[in-house]
């Protein structure tokens, strides 16, 4: 089986600033977050997880898996979309024509990125090459994949396992340690 989870909140998800690949700790509602997953799906076995190197993924997955035994694996491939100038920035949805907000409303048109940022075709590409060389072949030789992530990270991997188009690529509607079965 083939397993993906959000990190917990941190404090810059409570003031709605965008993230990005800036490195944000858990606050104390993310670690009781994911501290009342494990205890929600401690039924569910895995045999390893991968986790994006941010801390917030990092902690999350730590937490969740707590006296489990069960291998913490980072992979720079599962960090989080960059979004450039627009990282730190406010209530980017208040601000008038800001430019990153077209991915948020419109992903299809989100064909070049904002400064600093990375496209969707690049977070496509870097996610897919992790599923193809890491995790789809671990869940082949039946092991159980745990992934956990970000937002748009496990939004790219969700689209693609389900083969959703672009403009439905927010359609999961990722919430912080939701567990979600792909395969």
């Amino acid at each position: 089986m083939l397993y993906i989870m959000r990190h917990g909140t941190t404090d810059w998800n409570a003031l709605h600033k965008l993230q990005g690949k800036t490195d944000i700790t858990l606050n104390d509602d993310g670690r009781k977050l994911a501290a009342q997953a494990r205890e929600k799906y401690s039924d569910v076995s895995f045999d390893v997880c991968f986790c994006s190197p941010l801390v917030r993924a990092m902690e999350t997955a730590e937490i969740f898996l707590k006296d489990r035994n069960i291998p913490i694996l980072p992979d720079d491939r599962l960090k989080e979309m960059g979004f450039g100038i627009y990282e730190g920035v406010e209530n980017s949805f208040d601000i008038p024509d800001c430019p990153i907000n077209v991915l948020f409303y419109h992903p299809e048109e989100y064909t070049v990125p904002v400064e600093g940022g990375e496209s969707l075709d690049e977070l496509f590409s870097r996610t897919g090459s992790f599923l193809d060389e890491v995790a789809i072949p671990k869940v082949k030789d039946g092991q159980n994949v745990l992934i956990v992530g970000h937002g748009a990270m496990n939004s790219a991997i969700i689209s693609r396992m389900r083969n959703y188009s672009r403009a439905d690529f927010w359609k999961a509607g990722i919430e912080a340690c939701k567990l979600t079965r792909l395969l």
